[in-house]
C-alpha cells in the first residue's frame, strides 16, 4: 500500500489532466492518487523519494460535479451526477459512460471506500479483479461489489457502454498499484476488505427472476443490499418492502418508465430517486420496467 509520510509540495495548476501528462511524460514522475474519480481536481506524484501535489485553480476548493451534466473524469470516463447534494457526501451515484470503443486507459488501482459497486447499464465492459482469476466481460444486468482497496482495473469497452457507480463516501481517493499485476497467480474468492467480500453477479444466470438477488448483503455483512426489481404495467413497487430495515434507498430506472403515485412525477429510462426511511410513497409503472436498487 502507498504511504507518504511527509507533507508534499502543493503546485497549483490551470488544467489537472494536462499537468498530469506533462509531469509524468516528461519529468518521470509517477502518478499515485487522484480526487476525486468522477471530476479530479487534485492529484498526488512522486519521483525519488520526493512526492508532490497538483492541485487545480478552477476547482475552488469544491469537489461537487454540476449536478445532471456530463464531466470527463478519471481514465476518460463521461460521469454524470445522479443525486443532488450527494446526501450531505455521504453517498455518491455516478452515471458511467464510455463513449470510445476498445482498450480503456486505465491502470491498476483501487479506492479508499466503505463500500462501491458497479452496475452495467448497457454494452459490454472487460474487467480484471484482485484474486477473482482472468478478466471478465460485464454484460448488461451484471453488477460487481469491488470491497474496499481491491486492487482491479477496466481493460476493453465496447462503445457507448454505460454504468452506473455507487460510492461512499461521496469523494474519495483513487490510489494507482504500481507492484501488484493482474490477473493474480493465486485465486482468493473469499478473501475479505474491510470485512466485505468481492461478488460479481450475472444476470444471465438469474434470467425470468422479478426480483434478483445481487449477493452484495450477504458479502457486506448486511451494511447494503442491492436488488433488481422487474415490475408489469401497472404494478406498484414500495422500496422500503423490498428492502426493509434501510435508512435510504437509491433507485436508477434502466427500463421503462415509473411514476410516484401521489402526483404526476415521472422517473424514466436513465433516471434516478433518493427516498428517506419513513416514506410510504409507491413508485408504478407505466411500462413494463426495470430498476436497481440500493439501499444503506
Amino acid at each position: 500500500m502507498n504511504s507518504f509520510t511527509h507533507q508534499p509540495e502543493t503546485i497549483f495548476v490551470d488544467d489537472l489532466t494536462e499537468a498530469i501528462e506533462q509531469y509524468t511524460s516528461d519529468l518521470d514522475y509517477r502518478l499515485e492518487m487522484i480526487v476525486p474519480a468522477d471530476s479530479p481536481i487534485a492529484a498526488l506524484l512522486s519521483r525519488n523519494g520526493e512526492t508532490i501535489r497538483l492541485e487545480n485553480t478552477k476547482a475552488s476548493g469544491s469537489v461537487d460535479t454540476p449536478q445532471g451534466g456530463w464531466v470527463t473524469g478519471r481514465a476518460g470516463m463521461m460521469y454524470r451526477d445522479l443525486i443532488p447534494g450527494r446526501l450531505g457526501g455521504k453517498l455518491i451515484a455516478s452515471h458511467i459512460r464510455l463513449t470510445v470503443g476498445g482498450k480503456v486507459p486505465d491502470y491498476i488501482h483501487y479506492h479508499k471506500v466503505q463500500f462501491q459497486m458497479i452496475y452495467c447499464v448497457r454494452g459490454a465492459i472487460k474487467v480484471v479483479y484482485e484474486g477473482q482469476g482472468e478478466p471478465f466481460w460485464l454484460m448488461p444486468g451484471d453488477c460487481v461489489l469491488q470491497p474496499p482497496e481491491i486492487r482491479h482495473r477496466v481493460l476493453w469497452a465496447e462503445e457507448g457502454s454505460e454504468v452506473v457507480e455507487l460510492g461512499m463516501p461521496a469523494v474519495h481517493e483513487t490510489w494507482v498499484e504500481h507492484d501488484v499485476k493482474l490477473p493474480t497467480a493465486d485465486l482468493a474468492p473469499d478473501r475479505e476488505y474491510s470485512g466485505q467480500r468481492f461478488v460479481r453477479h450475472i444476470a444471465a444466470d438469474h434470467a425470468g427472476d422479478i426480483i434478483r438477488d445481487t449477493g452484495i448483503s450477504a458479502a457486506t455483512r448486511g451494511f447494503a443490499d442491492v436488488q433488481v426489481i422487474t415490475l408489469e404495467v401497472g404494478e406498484p413497487f414500495y422500496p422500503f418492502d423490498v428492502l426493509p430495515g434501510r435508512e435510504t434507498v437509491f433507485g436508477f430506472v434502466t427500463l421503462g418508465e415509473i411514476r410516484v403515485d401521489t402526483g404526476s412525477r415521472r422517473i424514466t429510462e436513465g433516471a434516478a430517486f433518493i427516498d428517506t426511511a419513513g416514506s410510504e410513497t409507491a413508485y408504478v409503472s407505466t411500462e413494463r420496467s426495470e430498476l436497481v436498487v440500493a439501499g444503506f
